[in-house]
């Protein structure tokens, strides 16, 4: 009897650490058109530099007057 109720249990377990693990990308298309992949959403700093995480998990920064556009990826 035990085991009809903790295994649906563990799957709900597993699918909720699952769901909230996700997270939007972000691309970065630049003036001389390039594009940048995000993992979230870019920081903007009073500097005048746009911060992201890139593809490899390494933070980043770019200048925001090179920057031409960013959008959001659909998943």
């Amino acid at each position: 009897m035990k085991k009809v109720i903790l295994i649906p249990l563990a799957a709900l377990v597993a699918l909720s650490a699952l769901t909230g693990c996700t997270r939007t990308s972000y691309a970065i298309h630049t003036n001389d058109g390039r594009t940048i992949v995000s993992d979230g959403k870019p920081q903007e700093a009073e500097t005048g530099l746009l911060g992201y995480i890139d593809a490899n998990g390494v933070k980043q920064q770019i200048n925001k007057s090179d920057v031409k556009e960013v959008s959001e990826i659909p998943h």
